[in-house]
């Protein structure tokens, strides 16, 4: 649906972007992640023809960006970093306006504004100035204009900045919902936010793309993933490091510290059900007293940490 190609953008002699290369498919969640300073928001503002690439391509079922950027863009719902806004104008003006200037009127213009604002739940500052509304409520008036005129494809940066807990909740179910019948490419730093509304996940550090896969390949990427984790006493820790060091179904061994202090170990392996049963054999026959232990899964933290460099390692 949407395809960008080896997209480069080079501010003077630095490359923002270099090389990125992504598709978008309809009813897709693809989330796009990196640390600050990435080239995220350089690439989606690339993909909305908002800049300008030095060298590659967009296109959307087949047209250029370059060659028709009215066409593509008539398709296309943007939440920009920030959401820009006429602060001046109340929020209902600034929706009106925003649709009329799509090409949207009469009563599919009042159908398409109830269900935007519906949908964002802002009827209570629908005569408000933008200025006086807290970062929440700007970022979900912005993220009204960005589906009021129905597009196949939206392109969100940071959609749930800014938002408090069950904001957040009500937005990502939002996200859900829209991908029945959308393409959509969502921007976080919030790595929960993947596995909570993304059916594929992009990586990309120092403008180049460093990991791409649905969130459980991403997963898998990290030695932690479904490492054994066992927190207890340390002298119970340090007696199931020494029975598991050399343990043919062990492929390391982690110590966690927190203030110096022995909390966990953290049993690396390739076949987690094995050495969870052989740790439990071990604990009856032992005697030891676990506080937890479990089989880790959520490790997307360590995923982003080791192939953005962030551990200090290069990707």
């Amino acid at each position: 649906m949407l395809v960008a190609d080896n997209l480069v953008k080079k501010f003077g002699n630095v490359a923002a972007v270099n090389g990125i290369s992504l598709s978008l498919k309809p009813q897709e969640v693809l989330g796009f992640l990196g640390p600050n300073g990435s080239g995220k928001t350089t690439t989606m503002r690339m993909l909305t023809g908002f800049m300008n690439p030095t060298s590659g391509s967009v296109t959307m079922d087949g047209i250029a960006l370059a060659d028709n950027p009215i066409a593509v863009k008539s398709q296309l719902g943007y939440l920009p970093e920030g959401a820009p806004l006429y602060l001046d104008m109340t929020v209902l003006d600034f929706l009106k306006f925003c649709g009329e200037i799509r090409g949207l009127h009469g009563a599919y213009l009042r159908e398409r504004l109830d269900i935007s604002i519906g949908l964002l739940q802002i009827e209570e500052v629908l005569g408000k100035r933008i200025e006086a509304l807290s970062k929440g409520f700007k970022r979900r008036v912005g993220f009204a204009q960005a589906i009021l005129h129905d597009p196949a494809i939206l392109i969100l940066d940071e959609p749930t900045d800014g938002l408090d807990p069950n904001q957040k909740f009500h937005v990502r179910q939002m996200i859900k919902q829209l991908s029945a019948t959308k393409a959509i490419l969502i921007s976080t730093h919030l790595l929960e936010e993947v596995g909570a509304v993304c059916s594929r996940a992009m990586i990309i550090a120092r403008g180049k793309l460093v990991a791409s896969g649905t969130p459980l390949e991403l997963c898998k990427l990290s030695p932690h993933y479904h490492a054994v984790l066992a927190t207890a006493a340390p002298s119970v820790l340090k007696l199931l490091r020494s029975a598991f060091v050399g343990n043919p179904l062990v492929t390391g061994v982690e110590e966690v510290r927190v203030n110096n202090k022995l909390t966990a170990i953290r049993l690396l392996n390739h076949q987690p059900a094995e050495l969870l049963a052989a740790v439990n054999q071990a604990a009856r026959a032992q005697n030891w007293v676990f506080e937890s232990l479990l089989l880790e899964q959520d490790v997307l933290d360590d995923v982003f940490r080791r192939v953005t460099g962030g551990d200090g390692r290069h990707a």
